[in-house]
């Protein structure tokens, strides 16, 4: 019996487990997925609790329902991956075989990588909504918050969901409106990049959203440390920016064990071919999602783009053929924009966020890089077919593109 090995049952582990499993054959194969619990969270409704949009039951379930029957669910935590011994040691000492690894690890806040960021002040008044904790202790204390200064910070790209960020201050401003309180609160905006976002007509579009709304944007800021006392970041030219609330996104890593083992960069995320997701260093294993370099969003919507991409060519490697499938980089985000209305991103390696209409181009019904409240719902919307259709590894019932115009006008 031949073994695949999936170190992480999260959104990208999960899909990946299920459709192997699907294609490989049950007696000749074996398919085991790791994880540290058998709790699966819905990681897109965290920007959602600190503003009462979600609650916590809605964005958390078990693991082992959505995994298809024939995949093996492994609790435990990784101590080391040991690649020249094809091998995964776990912290209590089991040992799991493997002859084909594919990693989906994610990515984790590190607040302790930045000097004062997890000091007294951390879950008081500097708080993140990227982990589950975070996003519960922020809905917490953002009702009873006096008003002042709200800083909403990134310290370092890549991130989980590099739009999320963005996202908060909008909610933010929206809500804050909604209490009567916006007058009371400046909010700025700090981020390490020289624009609003990565891209630079999508930066264009949501710095005017930001300015729109009296946001301010202090641009370029790479932190050096937190300042508790003074309750003020600090970059390292110098600047300083003061706050009464930090809503801070930490440095984003990955599994040290992937850096451990030879198999990662300097944060932790696994080193692969962009095109095939195969590693660079040892061909018989994978990276997918988070986990991987690959240089483009760390989004759910990446991951589930790359799932067809990397089963191909696992297949194709197990067969001993060449891996001819090819990941372009495809990411689409929607953007809460706050006031039930959102925008739509859709854009690869090499191709920018557009204007136009999702997925037909006369009819949409959604537009690109525009707000509106169908954006709105259908991220909303979302939720229900993550659970119910990209989990279980159902194909969705949508193109994953716009469809080009001249094909919308084929009979």
């Amino acid at each position: 019996m031949k073994r695949l090995v999936v170190l992480g049952a999260g959104t990208a582990g999960t899909m990946v487990a299920n459709t192997l499993r699907a294609r490989l054959p049950d007696g000749e194969w074996a398919v085991t997925a790791v994880d540290r619990d058998d709790l699966h969270r819905y990681q897109p409704g965290y920007l959602f609790l600190p503003f009462g949009t979600y609650q916590p039951r809605q964005v958390t379930r078990s693991r082992r329902r959505y995994l298809r029957r024939g995949v093996e669910l492994v609790l435990g935590e990784v101590a080391a991956i040991s690649p020249d011994a094809k091998r995964v040691e776990l912290t209590d000492g089991r040992r799991l075989a493997y002859d084909v690894l594919v990693l989906a690890t994610g990515t984790s806040p590190r607040p302790d990588q930045t000097p004062g960021m997890e000091g007294p002040l951390w879950r008081h008044a500097i708080h993140d909504f990227y982990s589950y904790e975070g996003a519960l202790a922020l809905a917490e204390a953002l009702p009873s918050w006096p008003g002042g200064r709200l800083v909403v910070h990134v310290t370092d790209v890549p991130i989980k969901c590099p739009v999320a960020p963005l996202e908060f201050a909008f909610l933010a401003d929206s809500w804050l409106r909604r209490e009567g309180r916006r007058g009371a609160v400046d909010i700025t905006f700090v981020t390490p990049l020289s624009g609003a976002f990565t891209r630079p007509t999508a930066s264009q579009v949501l710095g005017s959203m930001l300015d729109d709304r009296k946001i301010a944007v202090e641009s370029d800021f790479m932190v050096e440390r937190v300042d508790d006392e003074a309750k003020t970041l600090v970059s390292y030219d110098g600047r300083e920016v003061p706050f009464d609330l930090l809503v801070t996104v930490p440095l984003n890593m990955g599994a040290d064990v992937i850096g451990a083992a030879g198999l990662g960069d300097e944060l932790g995320y696994a080193r692969v071919d962009r095109h095939t997701l195969q590693s660079v260093v040892h061909p018989d294993v994978f990276a997918i999602g988070d986990a991987a370099d690959v240089p483009t969003s760390k989004a759910g919507s990446v991951a589930h783009f790359e799932v067809d991409v990397l089963v191909q060519n696992v297949l194709a490697a197990i067969g001993g053929q060449p891996l001819t499938a090819r990941f372009d980089g495809h990411a689409n985000c929607f953007v809460e924009s706050g006031d039930g209305r959102a925008l739509l991103l859709d854009f690869d390696y090499d191709a920018e966020p557009t204007t136009g209409r999702y997925p037909f181009p006369r009819w949409g019904p959604l537009p690109l890089l525009g707000e509106s409240r169908r954006n709105h719902w259908a991220k909303l919307g979302f939720r229900w077919l993550y659970w119910n259709v990209l989990l279980p590894g159902r194909p969705l019932p949508l193109p994953a593109r716009p469809v080009p115009l001249d094909h919308a006008l084929t009979p």
